[in-house]
């Protein structure tokens, strides 16, 4: 059986660095609720493990200098957010097995760290998702 809170860990980055990536180079805040869905806070105020496990994502992924922010909105967003240039190159670099094919835009393109991130979100398995961040996260292409 797969580890759950693993799988969320590597959807909850997928979203966050379309996100960013979207909007780069502007600042701006990044809500758990708009990456992780509504949470209902309990009687005590506390968020659920779900809502925390995100928020902690957006924080290791600023540690591990992937993003940066200039402040935290309580446990709920990020604020001023955007990514390194380290991430938005790795991002924008093509991965090697699709260097061969580079000779046409829109294949370059399909090649793009950012767009394989993003197929995988609309149309992988949970499975493709997880391995495709994990790669991008720990095994990143190549400069050019």
């Amino acid at each position: 059986m797969a580890d759950l809170h693993i799988e969320d860990f590597y959807r909850d980055t997928a979203a966050i660095l379309i996100h960013l990536y979207n909007r780069f180079p502007r600042k701006g805040a990044v809500f758990v609720e708009d990456i992780a869905g509504d949470d209902e806070p309990d009687e005590f105020g506390l968020h659920s493990n779900r809502h925390m496990a995100c928020f902690g994502t957006m924080l290791w992924l600023a540690d591990e200098g992937l993003l940066r922010y200039e402040s935290v909105i309580g446990q709920d967003a990020v604020d001023q957010a955007v990514l390194t240039a380290e991430c938005f190159n790795r991002l924008s670099t093509q991965y090697p097995e699709g260097e061969a094919a580079s000779g046409s835009g829109l294949i370059r393109e399909a090649g793009l760290a950012v767009n394989r991130i993003r197929e995988c979100m609309a149309n992988g398995t949970s499975t493709e998702l997880s391995e495709t961040v994990h790669r991008f996260l720990f095994d990143p292409p190549a400069r050019l």
